[in-house]
C-alpha cells in the first residue's frame, strides 16, 4: 500500500500502533516518572483517534499510563511547579466519566486547583513555570488552556473561561509582532533575562513550536468556549490574525514550516515537523470552524501532504516522523538551528496524530 491510499484516520492510528506496539504505556518516554506534557501530547493524539475509531486498546494505553502516575488515593506522583506538568490531566475528564474512578477525579480537581495559587507576573500573567520569574511562554497556553477551559466546561467553573481569554491576551499584547503578526517564543514582564529586548521583554525570535502550540490551543479552547462569551469573537480574531501571518511563512514547495519562523531563507534553517503538523491541524479545523475564509484549506492541504511526503512508512505498517526538534528553552537563532533532529519523539507523533485525526474531519 503507497502512501497515498492511506487516508489521515489511518495514518493516526498507525502512528498510535507504532508507538504503543513500541513502549509499554509506563515508559512513554517523556520525564521518567513525572506527570508531564511529552507524555501528554502523544497521549491526547491517541484519545482523539480513540474518539473517531473506538479502538478500545487506545483508552486501556492512557489508562495504564494514568495508573503509573496516579496513587489510589487520587495523589499524582511527580507533578512539579510548571504548566507543563498540568496539560496531562485534561485526559482525567474523559478518563474519569468513563470508568467512573474517583482518583482520576481528584487528580483532576488537584491539577485544576493550582491556578488558584499559580506564580504571576504583575500584569497577572501566569510563571511558565515557578524558577522563569515573570515569564510567560508562547507554549504556556497549550499547557493550561485545553485543560482548565475543558473542565470549566464540563463542571460549569465559568470563572476559567475569562482567566484564559486574560493569559491569551496578554500574550496577544506582550509576545506579538505588529509587523509580522507574528508572536515571539516568550515574554519577560521585568525585562531582566538576556534574552530579553530591554524596551519590550521579548526573547529575539520566532519558534515555531511555540506558535504551533498556541494556535493549537486556541483551536481547542474555542470548542470549550460558550458560544454567548463576550471575549469569544476576540479570540477567534487573535487565531486568524496569527493564521494568516502564517500562511505567508509556509516553504511554497514543501509545504512545510521552519524552525525559525521568518528565515527560511537561511542555510542552517531547516523544516520542522511537530510544528508543521501543529500548523495544519490549526488550519485545517479553522477551516473547518469557519473562523478564517475556506481559502485557507489550501495551506491545511499542503501541510498535510508535506508532512506525509517526508515521513517513513516501514514493511511492517509502522511509521517514522524524522526532523522534530527536541525539547527547546528560550534561545536565539543560533541555538534554536543548532537543536538536534530525533525521529518519533513524542513532540512530533503526538502533533502527527491530531493532525491526522483533524484532517480525517470533512471540511464545511
Amino acid at each position: 500500500m503507497t502512501k497515498n491510499n492511506i487516508t489521515p484516520l489511518e495514518f493516526a492510528c498507525r502512528m498510535c500502533d507504532t508507538i504503543i506496539s513500541t513502549y509499554d504505556a509506563k515508559d512513554l518516554p517523556g520525564p521518567p516518572g513525572r506527570f508531564n506534557y511529552i507524555q501528554g501530547v502523544f497521549l491526547l493524539g491517541l484519545e482523539r483517534a480513540y474518539m473517531l475509531c473506538k479502538n478500545q486498546r487506545y483508552v486501556a494505553y492512557i489508562k495504564e499510563w494514568m495508573d503509573s502516575m496516579i496513587l489510589p488515593d487520587g495523589t499524582i506522583i511527580c507533578q512539579k511547579d510548571l504548566l507543563d506538568d498540568l496539560m496531562p490531566a485534561v485526559l482525567l475528564i474523559r478518563l474519569y466519566k468513563e470508568t467512573g474512578e474517583e482518583k482520576y477525579k481528584i487528580a483532576l480537581d488537584s491539577t485544576v486547583s493550582k491556578v488558584k495559587t499559580w506564580k504571576r507576573n504583575a500584569y497577572g500573567g501566569f510563571y511558565h513555570k515557578f524558577e522563569t520569574e515573570n515569564q510567560m511562554w508562547l507554549d504556556g497556553l497549550f499547557m493550561a488552556g485545553i485543560l482548565l477551559t475543558s473542565y470549566a466546561k464540563e463542571y460549569n467553573v465559568y470563572e476559567l473561561f475569562d482567566e484564559m481569554y486574560h493569559q491569551t491576551k496578554l500574550m496577544h499584547d506582550h509576545i506579538r509582532d505588529e509587523k509580522t503578526g507574528l508572536y515571539y517564543h516568550a515574554w519577560d514582564a521585568s525585562k531582566v533575562q538576556k534574552w530579553a529586548d530591554p524596551q519590550t521583554g521579548r526573547s529575539p525570535e520566532f519558534w515555531g513550536r511555540a506558535m504551533g502550540w498556541f494556535s493549537a490551543a486556541l483551536c481547542d479552547m474555542l470548542d470549550n468556549f460558550p458560544m454567548d462569551h463576550p471575549k469569544r469573537n476576540e479570540l477567534i480574531n487573535i487565531l486568524a490574525d496569527l493564521l494568516k501571518a502564517l500562511a505567508k511563512y509556509q516553504d511554497a514547495e514543501k509545504g512545510l514550516w521552519y524552525q525559525v519562523i521568518d528565515k527560511g531563507d537561511r542555510e542552517d534553517n531547516w523544516c520542522e515537523t511537530s510544528c508543521s503538523s501543529l500548523f495544519t491541524y490549526s488550519f485545517h479545523k479553522a477551516v473547518r470552524m469557519e473562523y478564517i475564509d475556506k481559502s485557507y484549506a489550501q495551506v491545511a492541504q499542503k501541510g498535510y501532504e508535506g508532512i506525509i511526503n517526508i515521513i517513513r512508512l516501514n514493511e511492517d505498517g509502522s511509521i517514522v516522523i524524522p526532523d522534530i526538534s527536541v525539547g527547546t528553552n528560550v534561545m536565539d537563532y543560533k541555538g534554536y538551528v543548532a537543536r538536534p533532529k530525533v525521529e518519533n519523539d513524542n513532540h512530533g507523533t503526538g502533533a502527527f496524530v491530531l493532525m491526522c485525526c483533524e484532517c480525517a474531519l470533512p471540511l464545511c
